[in-house]
């Protein structure tokens, strides 16, 4: 066993570098000619029946509108009930020509195979899934003295949208339907205080991974990876080490720093085009793919930088860290962040 080993050793590295030199130009020509015809030949929504998750606030919104406007009934899914029945209202006014509203809590299993059951009790049908709702949480790990209070972030961000999709794949299968479920750029980077955060993305992108060759061609799944986007995230809102929430925008400002943050309602609309063009993966911005390749090829110079900038000396806050200092620079916030996240002001019931 041994000696077969030491062979592959040895075999693998070149076999595998010359067999992508002449595979992948024509595979590539070949995905180009695919996307082209699934761009024109794109999927219609008109009277399609969506389900989307975390839809209160944020891109979960603007996926609400963005679908509306398309002619898709909406199943629209938050804890929020207040917020959610204005989404469902600006939804409707857009176009949807139904529009549900279901409180729910995604964490709970219980609660996503009731949102599933209420979806199919009232439209008959579902087409696709979109598994959005999330929550941020920065504290660095040394410092959570409970370490089980993060557990919230992982029965949100990865529990929940495995518990909706395992109720909802018999009734996806039926309409070959997809599924769009919200990981992040934070599955691949490894910012500090978000490791929580980052670990339940990265779980996310695994299992949907997994879950696309598990279902075939029956489910189409598109994989999103935002980057920074408007939300109530780059609001600042965050789970804390006691195990809270709450809105600290000083703190966000050392997460985000000086990274451009993008159009939530630009970001629902690429993310329900991919959707429609049957795209495996999608990242909004664009640009912030380019992120994936400096960690694949350039790990040490992404973990040096994250630990020169975003770190604050031995005993000094956070906000002492140096991306902090920049986004204080004289006009930095206006340049980056869009208006909408400058206010610490966040929806409530």
């Amino acid at each position: 066993m041994d000696l077969i080993h030491k062979f592959l050793n040895l075999v693998a590295p070149p076999f595998t570098f010359f067999s992508l030199c002449l595979f992948l130009p024509p595979f590539y020509a070949f995905k180009f000619f695919l996307s082209t015809l699934s761009s024109v030949f794109s999927e219609s929504v008109e009277g399609k029946v969506v389900l989307i998750t975390g839809a209160s606030s944020g891109i979960g919104e603007y996926l609400a509108y963005e679908y509306a406007r398309r002619g898709a009934c909406l199943a629209l899914v938050a804890r929020r009930e207040n917020s959610l029945r204005e989404v469902a209202e600006g939804a409707r006014e857009l176009g949807s020509p139904d529009v549900i509203v279901i409180q729910a809590d995604v964490s709970q299993v219980d609660d996503c195979r009731r949102l599933v059951n209420e979806t199919m009790n009232h439209f008959q049908r579902l087409d696709h899934l979109v598994n959005n709702a999330g929550i941020n949480s920065v504290c660095k790990f040394e410092d959570a003295g409970d370490i089980t209070h993060f557990r919230a972030v992982m029965d949100t961000n990865y529990w929940g949208s495995v518990y909706t999709t395992r109720f909802a794949v018999p009734y996806l299968r039926n309409s070959r339907g997809k599924i769009i479920v919200l990981s992040s750029a934070a599955s691949w980077l490894p910012e500090p205080r978000t490791s929580f955060y980052n670990a339940s993305k990265a779980a996310l992108l695994s299992m949907f991974e997994t879950l696309r060759v598990e279902l075939g061609p029956d489910i189409g799944i598109t994989i999103v990876t935002p980057g920074f986007i408007e939300s109530e995230l780059t609001q600042g809102k965050h789970f804390t080490k006691e195990g809270k929430l709450e809105v600290d925008q000083d703190l966000r400002d050392v997460q985000v720093s000086v990274f451009p943050v993008g159009s939530v309602q630009g970001c629902a609309k690429a993310i329900v085009n991919s959707a429609c063009r049957g795209d495996r993966y999608l990242t909004e911005p664009a640009w912030f793919k380019m992120t994936y390749f400096w960690k694949a090829f350039c790990p040490e110079i992404v973990e040096w930088s994250y630990r020169l900038m975003y770190l604050a000396g031995p005993g000094e806050p956070p906000t002492e860290a140096p991306s902090k200092k920049l986004v204080d620079l004289p006009g930095a916030k206006k340049l980056v962040y869009p208006s909408t996240i400058q206010t610490p002001q966040i929806k409530t019931d």
